[in-house]
């Protein structure tokens, strides 16, 4: 829209150099506005217009009666102005609608007596330009009530009614005033009725009831030709007939390229009269989607198109006595009309009964009583034997409508059977194909079952009829009317099949081809059969397979006849087929058929062929274009020249494209688009480069800003592969589009195609994504490559498709440049973290840095339109957050295009004359904002991660950890971490303050309507009032960074409670964000501490209120951004200060993220959530524990008192909506039951409920979010006083349990699941938690920590239903329940003795691992302080370990596994000896030495011993060799009481010796060779 400006200007200097020799009937200003008015507004950054146009419209109508040689022009065009500012749209009409109503009334008189005062008054001229003004009114009305339906309030429209009254009892006077001052008014006063009918059929009828009589009146002499000495007909009547019937009108003539010439052929067609003359006021009226753009045809055409539009809208509100008067009267008016005018008068009768039965269709009403019926059916009946076909389809239609409307069975039977005798005893033409064709409609709007009863006779009289051979058009109606009974009667007229299959077949071979009506509708009863059939026709058996045999003979035939519409309806007869039987259609004969069709002449011949491509490319893409290249390749051995086939080596895909610039269809066009999807979704990412080089030679045609067409550059000679060649590409293309004098010359693609190319490109990128991540990783690409030459991965094209975004991104068209800004888009976002493998810690895309800054930099100048500004604003933020940009200098280029828009932000609202809306301003400057803020988080997430990096790379000597950003090898060229948050920060005090504005004008344009009066009445920083509606969608689009950005820059600033000083020197007042600092000095701390509450009210009100209900169409990352940023909030001291004073905050924001995980699933989101959870309820905690400790000082430190605080009180009621900890426990448990359903007892109740079937394992996502919900879930007694905790305890345990029973499974490498971990950890801050020491609570606290460790005990049992449980978990579970709680609490001999159980059951168990473990935490159960508790297990269990490690001699292990399983037993034992009495040392020690003496081996065995063995013998060496001076009198002693085990003990002594000395002596051969790595190691690592 860069003209724009121009031609707004021409029109300023047209509108001033109006003079009084202008005698033109539509002055330039008229034409010229609405239509600049018309096309802007399609545009997305529409022109700053509207306050222009009325100022200038005012002018107009003001001026009108000073100048009267202009007064009739300047009214019009007034008037034509206004209306055309109405098409606008309810968001700019709104604040010009109250002097709008003002305007129309004032066009009209006030009352009776004003109007009779001013018939007497005026002459000629005068009242044409009032009745002129008064139409130009209603016009400008009627487009109001057109474009702004949502401002029509019960108040505006009882306004509205004023005038339009006035106009319809002015409609009485007029024939009056015409006969006074001459018949030369007639054509005002038509024009005055046109715009009054036009209104009036947008209006709701109940508004003018009272008038109906009147009107009525006005209508019926209207198209009853009454006071029309013309024989004028309406154009309505195709329209109001049903499409399918185009084949006995020949309106098919309307589906071909030279449609506009075939219409001014056509019999009662006022086509070809259409001009814009006629009817000024269509330039800006709105054409539905799909309509070709009519001319608004001749007054007279016009008014009764109108009158009988109107008419439709009001007979179903009108009573049945006056419905019976119209009718009568119809019948009077036609009976006496003689020759032409009865068919005129005829054709506009019936036009106006059907336009009426329709509207009785949709208002679902009745047609009457009796009598009206039967005057009803009089009319209808008499035109099914009228001599002009029209009339005859008409009066069918309106048989089947009535019946319709009827719905009675009787009147249905009545009507059936008066066309049954009619059939039977008629045998003229006329009547036989009337009635033939009133059964079809009947059948048509009643549908099979309502008409079932005579379908029966319906199709033997008609299949009688098809057979008459001496009229054609006897049986091509007949055969029509077959057609839309088999389509109407669906699975009801499977036996009628057969029989019609054979009658079809039949008079395709009799019937002479050049009655070409009768054999399309066969080819339609050909396509109704095969649509009957349905699926049946893929069965095998006799009577289905000579169905199918008869249809694809039927579909041959019509192939090969001469006519298009019937080779079409073959078409798709195959098409339909190859739906429901598609191994039975030969591709090899349809394809090159259809690609022959593809360059017919005939539209619908092409549009045939290409539906059927678009159904066979969705299964058979790859068959498809297999066949269309064989055909090229036969036709190049043939060297036929008779077909003209235009497939070149780009197949049929390049056919297709070459159609989208020559055709103009807009049903055609949309399938070809389709077409190419599916085959791009089958093919291309098999056949990357062919695709590519498709989109490529599309993209690479441009024409010159001369006008002159550049030829595609031949693309295929360059070698994909070769680096060196892309390089000089990459020179060549980024210069100028490379000349080569070879290149054949061509008719260059049109935008559109080329947009399309572009956007075929984006798609390639997904589905690329979606097949093999191998095409995003270079090393892997070339390596597959060199394995098979033949493999195509999208990396290895890298330079073509930053070539093609490049190309697209700098055209001349606008939307073509927004396709390959999203094209560029899409490659950094999914290229940015593929390495480079020659040059480890680089990216690929590095090396096109400064072509992806040349294709951004024409975005950023002043002349581009906002939208494109917009979204190269949002590329600029994904480049340089993607960190691929490795130079500061590039780096700042890009950074130095945001920091130019951003001044223009900073210049403010309505600063600048700029050209385009404030709405599209609001669209730019948001778009800057976002993009900045975007950058923003990049650089702080950067500058975290370097603050949390120094320390793993001490560890890790500079091993890179994938991290893109930066991966700091030697590179002097690698950006610094903090280059980022450097360039950013200059900016980040106006930033801030932006940020901050947009954020609250957001939060304001979020409230609901009835706060409108809320909004402030000048707009918001970055709106205007005009332009909310608008606004409010760029607005949604931008918030949510805004808000991350704005939560990060809070809470690295303290909520910007520093920003008063830092900045003083700078810009004092700007940077507060508030009014609060007056001239920069920071006011009382209460200012600070409002402003600190603003910002947080605002920063939780905008996520809360999203939250709520996030839209479905909002993107993820929306959601991501908004809890992002409330954890960021929470991370500060002020945040988590503010949300726990005020409780009820908290509640509710824990129930908006419940409500949000109800709706929303993605695992980063509840992981998100949990996060923001934890912050919460951290802040709770710290808050209480604050209260504690004031209350603790006043209280001189009453235990009591203290822990009496917290939720639950004294009473230990948690109010639902009131209770912080409540609204936590919903949630979690929500998040546990959604990832472990075996939780919820209720499933496991319910009879669907499979109690054996294997839970699927967790995924790591839920693992990590069941272990962080645990964490938190064991956080929340902390928050309650006593009595409240013993509230929420009992679900607590029952959950952390369950998880636990649930989770504890065996891993390979026997590690522990976090969500085990994070139970055990959870149990561990229950038992030790204060609440054990409280006073209140005793007997509870410990019946709950009893029933927590039966149910551990229970889950640990031994259970064939769970074979991989995972016995370690629970021994460590049970151990520290053992060691957190008081033996006074779990000393109960029950649960004792199921302890000992799973201890005992651990220690025979087979799995080496699984003893291991026990022994370990037997250990720490045997040495625990209170002897109470340890003796009874020490009294029962040692013995076993005892008998279990005497074992171990006769079956010595043999994995190291298993030699750790003995290692740890021996300890305990030794443990035992250390814990006792001196008198009974003796005794242990007689025990384990033996033991340990028994694992010795003697020299032979020892050598040949396997690796666990030797280290058995080893290990229990050492430990005599360390008991024997700990305990030197009780060793003796036992070593003297069993003389073999000295003799033992000292020959492995000696062996231990020998072999000492033999290692030291070859340790000393070779000093100085073992010490030089141990130094090098050291320095590698530090």
């Amino acid at each position: 829209m860069g003209t724009g400006g121009k031609e707004l200007r021409a029109v300023h200097s047209h509108q001033g150099h109006l003079s009084p020799n202008h005698h033109h009937p539509t002055p330039p200003p008229p034409t010229c506005l609405p239509q600049i008015h018309q096309c802007l507004d399609l545009a997305p950054s529409g022109i700053r217009l509207e306050k222009l146009v009325v100022s200038i419209a005012e002018d107009l109508l003001r001026t009108a009666a000073q100048n009267s040689r202009l007064s009739l022009q300047r009214t019009q065009a007034g008037w034509l102005l206004l209306g055309a500012l109405m098409s606008l749209g309810p968001s700019l009409v709104r604040y010009h609608l109250p002097k709008m109503l003002l305007l129309w009334r004032n066009v009209f008189p006030r009352s009776q007596k004003e109007m009779e005062a001013e018939k007497a008054r005026g002459d000629s001229f005068t009242w044409q330009v009032t009745l002129e003004g008064r139409a130009g009114a209603l016009c400008a009305m009627r487009s109001f009530v057109a474009h702004c339906p949502e401002l029509l309030t019960e108040d505006v429209i009882r306004r509205l009614m004023t005038p339009i009254e006035c106009a319809m009892t002015m409609m009485s006077h007029v024939p009056s005033v015409i006969k006074v001052h001459g018949t030369h008014l007639k054509a005002s006063a038509a024009m005055v009725r046109l715009r009054l009918y036009d209104i009036l059929a947008l209006l709701p009828p109940k508004t003018y009831e009272g008038s109906f009589n009147a009107l009525l009146r006005e209508l019926v002499a209207e198209f009853t030709l009454t006071d029309n000495s013309a024989n004028t007909t309406t154009s309505l009547l195709r329209s109001l007939c049903h499409y399918d019937d185009s084949v006995l009108m020949g309106s098919w003539l309307q589906e071909t390229d030279h449609k506009s010439i075939e219409d001014q052929l056509q019999p009662n067609s006022a086509s070809g009269s259409g001009a814009l003359e006629h009817d000024p006021s269509s330039i800006y009226l709105r054409v539905p989607m799909g309509e070709a753009m009519p001319g608004p045809l001749p007054l007279g055409v016009s008014v009764i198109d109108a009158s009988v539009a109107l008419f439709g809208v009001v007979f179903p509100h009108v009573s049945f006595k006056h419905r019976l008067q119209m009718l009568d009267h119809f019948a009077e008016c036609i009976k006496q009309a003689k020759g032409v005018r009865q068919q005129a008068v005829q054709l506009n009768i019936f036009t106006a009964v059907l336009s009426a039965l329709k509207g009785l269709a949709e208002n679902k009403s009745t047609l009457g009583p009796e009598e009206v019926r039967k005057s009803a059916l009089a009319l209808v009946m008499g035109a099914l034997d009228n001599p002009n076909p029209i009339l005859r389809c008409a009066a069918g239609e309106a048989l089947g409508r009535m019946a319709q409307v009827v719905a009675e069975a009787t009147f249905i039977a009545r009507m059936a059977q008066y066309s049954f005798d009619k059939l039977r005893s008629a045998r003229d033409v006329v009547s036989r194909t009337g009635h033939s064709l009133a059964l079809g409609c009947l059948h048509r709007y009643v549908g099979g079952i309502g008409s079932g009863q005579h379908l029966k006779t319906s199709v033997s009289i008609l299949l009688a009829l098809a057979q008459d051979g001496t009229s054609h058009e006897v049986q091509t109606w007949a055969l029509h009317s077959l057609a839309l009974i088999v389509d109407s009667s669906g699975p009801m007229y499977r036996g009628y099949v057969e029989p019609t299959l054979s009658l079809v077949l039949t008079l395709l071979l009799t019937v002479p081809p050049s009655h070409t009506e009768v054999h399309q509708c066969l080819g339609r009863c050909l396509g109704a059969l095969i649509t009957t059939v349905g699926p049946e026709l893929q069965g095998n058996g006799a009577t289905i397979s000579t169905i199918r045999s008869s249809c694809l003979v039927g579909c041959a035939i019509m192939q090969g006849h001469s006519d298009s519409l019937v080779q079409a309806a073959a078409i798709s007869c195959l098409q339909q087929l190859h739906m429901f039987a598609p191994r039975h259609v030969n591709l090899s004969s349809l394809v090159p058929c259809l690609c022959v069709h593809l360059c017919s002449s005939h539209l619908l011949l092409r549009r045939a062929a290409v539906a059927c491509l678009r159904q066979l490319a969705q299964r058979e893409a790859a068959e498809v274009c297999e066949y269309a290249m064989s055909l090229a390749r036969n036709k190049e051995s043939k060297d036929s020249t008779t077909v003209n086939l235009n497939i070149t080596e780009t197949g049929l895909e390049g056919v297709l494209f070459g159609m989208l610039d020559r055709e103009t269809d807009r049903k055609l066009c949309h399938d070809i688009h389709d077409t190419l999807g599916h085959m791009l979704s089958s093919l291309a990412v098999d056949k990357l480069s062919h695709w590519l080089k498709l989109c490529k030679d599309v993209l690479a045609a441009t024409t010159e800003a001369g006008g002159g067409v550049v030829a595609p550059v031949d693309l295929g000679k360059e070698e994909d592969d070769s680096e060196k060649q892309d390089e000089i590409d990459d020179d060549i293309m980024f210069t100028a589009l490379g000349e080569d004098n070879n290149a054949k010359p061509s008719v260059t693609p049109r935008w559109v195609t080329r947009v399309f190319a572009a956007d075929c490109l984006c798609r390639i990128i997904l589905l690329c994504e979606n097949a093999d991540k191998t095409h995003f990783d270079l090393a892997g690409a070339r390596s597959a490559k060199a394995k098979n030459p033949k493999a195509d991965l999208l990396v290895l094209h890298l330079s073509d498709l930053i070539r093609m975004a490049f190309m697209a991104a700098t055209d001349n068209s606008n939307q073509l440049r927004m396709a390959g800004l999203q094209a560029l888009e899409d490659i950094i976002k999914k290229f940015a973290s593929v390495p480079e493998p020659e040059f480890p810690g680089h990216v690929i895309l590095e090396q096109y840095q400064a072509n992806v800054g040349a294709a951004l930099r024409p975005a950023f100048s002043p002349d581009t339109p906002s939208d494109i500004t917009a979204k190269a604003c949002q590329v600029c933020s994904t480049w340089i957050g993607s960190g691929v940009v490795s130079d500061l200098n590039d780096l700042r280029r890009v950074h130095n295009l945001l920091v130019s828009s951003l001044d223009k932000v900073q210049a403010g609202k309505g600063s600048s004359s700029q050209l385009y809306s404030e709405s599209a301003t609001t669209m730019e400057k948001l778009a800057v904002l976002k993009a900045w803020a975007e950058v923003y988080v990049v650089a702080m997430k950067i500058k975290k991660e370097a603050e949390s990096r120094p320390v793993k790379e001490v560890k890790a000597g500079g091993g890179g950890d994938g991290d893109e950003e930066e991966e700091e090898e030697e590179g002097a060229d690698i950006l610094p971490p903090d280059s980022l948050i450097m360039l950013v920060q200059p900016e980040l005090p106006s930033l801030s303050r932006l940020w901050l504005a947009v954020l609250r004008d957001y939060a304001l344009l979020t409230l609901p309507a009835e706060f409108s009066s809320q909004l402030p009445p000048d707009g918001g920083a970055f709106y205007t009032p005009e332009t909310i509606d608008t606004a409010r969608l760029h607005y949604r689009g931008s918030w949510a960074p805004v808000l991350h950005a704005v939560a990060l820059w809070l809470s690295s600033t303290s909520f910007g409670a520093g920003e008063g000083e830092e900045e003083a020197p700078a810009v004092p007042p700007q940077v507060s964000g508030a009014p609060v600092y007056p001239l920069g000095n920071p006011g009382p701390t209460q200012s600070l501490e409002d402003l600190i509450k603003d910002r947080m009210h605002l920063m939780l009100g905008v996520s809360i209120e999203f939250l709520c209900f996030p839209r479905p169409e909002e993107p993820i990352e929306h959601v991501m951004s908004c809890l992002q940023a409330l954890c960021t909030l929470l991370d500060s001291p002020c945040a988590r200060t503010h949300i726990s004073e005020d409780q009820l905050l908290g509640v509710e924001l824990l129930n908006v993220l419940h409500r949000l995980l109800l709706t929303r699933d993605p695992p980063a989101v509840q992981l998100q959530v949990t996060a923001v959870v934890q912050e919460t309820i951290r802040a709770a905690q710290d808050h209480l524990t604050q209260q504690r400790e004031t209350q603790g000082k006043q209280d001189g430190g009453e235990k009591d008192g203290v822990s009496l605080q917290g939720e639950g009180g004294e009473t230990g009621e948690l109010l639902p909506g009131k209770s912080l900890v409540f609204a936590a426990m919903e949630l979690l448990v929500f998040i546990l039951v959604r990832h472990l359903p075996q939780l919820n007892t209720r499933v496991n109740e319910s009879p669907s409920h499979l109690p054996l079937r294997p839970q699927p394992r967790l995924t790591e996502e839920s693992t990590r979010l069941v272990a962080h919900t645990v964490s938190i879930l064991a956080e929340l007694p902390s928050l309650c006083s006593p009595a409240g905790s013993m509230t929420i305890l009992p679900t607590v345990l029952f959950l952390i349990t369950g998880v636990l029973k649930e989770t504890a499974v065996k891993t390979p490498d026997n590690s522990i699941p976090l969500p085990v971990s994070a139970a055990l950890q959870g149990i561990k801050t229950i038992i030790t938690s204060p609440l054990a020491r409280a006073d209140k609570t005793p007997t509870q606290w410990t019946g709950l920590i009893r029933s927590s460790l039966a149910s551990i005990l229970e889950y640990s049992q031994p259970d064939e239903s769970r074979p991989n449980m995972d016995e370690v978990s629970m021994l460590t579970a049970m151990t520290l329940f053992l060691l957190s709680a008081s033996s006074e609490v779990i000393g109960v001999t029950v649960l004792q003795q199921g302890c000992m159980e799973r201890y005992r059951n651990a220690l025979i168990s087979s799995d080496p691992w699984v003893q291991a473990r026990c022994y370990q935490l037997l250990l720490s159960v045997f040495q625990h302080p209170s002897r109470a508790l340890s003796t009874p297990y020490i009294h029962a269990l040692a013995p076993l370990m005892v008998e279990k490690l005497k074992e171990v001699e006769r079956s010595r292990p043999g994995t190291v596994t298993e030699l750790q399983a003995v290692q740890e037993g021996i300890r305990v034992l030794e443990n035992l000896v250390g814990m006792a009495e001196e008198q009974n040392r003796v005794q242990l020690l007689a025990l384990l030495v033996p033991t340990l003496v028994s694992y010795l081996l003697d020299d032979k065995a020892f050598s040949s011993a396997p690796p666990a063995s030797k280290g058995l013998h080893e290990f229990a060496l050492q430990n005599l060799m360390r008991i024997g001076p700990l305990y030197p009198a009780a060793f003796k002693t036992v070593i003297g009481a069993a003389p073999e085990l000295k003799t033992r003990l000292e020959s492995a002594v000696r062996a231990n010796q020998a072999s000492s000395k033999a290692k030291a002596a070859a340790l000393l051969a070779q000093p100085t060779v073992q010490a030089a790595p141990t130094i090098k190691l050291k320095t590698s690592f530090f």
